[in-house]
């Protein structure tokens, strides 16, 4: 199958908030733990194209029109010395098109965005210590994992 990677464009904001759904299903969220569609375009938009826009995207759309994967990235300041680093938050490719070289793909563009762009040092990413599958794609790919930080996490309502 044909794919497009390109850059996420405010039309694309349904069908991001849907794949968002189907990503929460993948990482084991019940259909009622998931927000309500409406909320999650709001939040989709807000977050890639509000002013400032909070993060950005590369969708994987197939060759019917249809969003079928993404990564969603941030630039985060500082990372080495004074410099900036390309933040990946989330790889996804659907599961009827996984092992076909799109998260290659997606990994390639990501690195190609990193390197034009001034002062910015690398690319980081993190995937669960529980996900083989994204562990073995990364090692396919030659990348290392990095030992030596740790990870917290706390809700922004937690006082």
């Amino acid at each position: 199958m044909t794919v497009t990677i390109r850059p996420a464009e405010k039309r694309d904001v349904p069908a991001v908030a849907e794949l968002i759904a189907e990503i929460e299903r993948f990482y084991g969220a019940n259909d009622t733990d998931i927000q309500p569609i409406e909320e999650r375009r709001l939040q989709v938009e807000e977050a890639l194209f509000g002013v400032p826009p909070l993060a950005s995207a590369l969708l994987v759309e197939d060759e019917t029109g249809d969003i079928v994967g993404l990564a969603a990235y941030s630039f985060l300041w500082p990372a080495a010395g004074s410099s900036h680093s390309l933040f990946l938050k989330e790889l996804y490719v659907r599961d009827t098109l996984r092992r076909q070289g799109i998260g290659a793909r997606l990994m390639d563009e990501l690195r190609a965005l990193a390197a034009a762009r001034p002062g910015c040092s690398r690319v980081e990413w993190m995937t669960d210590g529980g996900n083989p599958g994204a562990r073995a794609f990364y090692k396919s790919l030659g990348f290392a994992e990095f030992d030596g930080k740790i990870v917290y996490r706390v809700d922004s309502g937690t006082a």
